[in-house]
Order: C-alpha cells, then structure tokens, then sequence
C-alpha cells in the first residue's frame, strides 16, 4: 500500500538531492517511492536534512532534502510504502 506524501520540489543534478515538500509525516528508516512520467524509484529514506541541519523527522509543510538513487524529476509524486 502507498500514501502519497509530497512532490519534488526541485531535484540537484551534481549532488543526486532532491527537495521534497512534504503533504504527510517522513522519518529516517521509511521506504519511499518516486513516480513520475519517467520516474519510478523506491528507496530507504537513510538521512534527510532542512536547511542543512539533519533531521529523524519531517511533517507537512516542511521541505526536506535528501539523497536519491537515480535522478528524479520537479513534479515527480512521492510516496510512503506501507508494509
């Protein structure tokens, strides 16, 4: 099952960091994926920082950057996995 839980906001090529603003609560340790017209991503979220500062945690209306495994796209979903 999935909860969609924000989009990409913007997606740092060099760095591979995408900002998500966040619809939903993400931690540390949640799988996520990530779809879009060409996307399809699904990765363990293993840090995530605001404004530079790491973060375990991130609710709704907050922007959170973090490391992907594949290059993503601004507009892309994303989604919190549910086991």
């Amino acid at each position: 099952m999935e909860e969609k839980i924000g989009k990409i906001s913007h997606y740092y090529t060099k760095i591979g960091v995408a900002i998500i603003d966040l619809e939903g609560v993400l931690k540390v340790g949640d799988k996520i994926k990530i779809k879009g017209a060409i996307t399809d991503l699904e990765q363990t979220v293993s840090s995530m920082q605001i404004e530079h500062e790491n973060v375990e945690e991130a609710k709704s209306g907050e922007s959170v950057g973090l490391k992907v495994d594949e290059n993503v796209r601004e507009g892309d979903a994303v989604y919190k996995v549910i086991e």
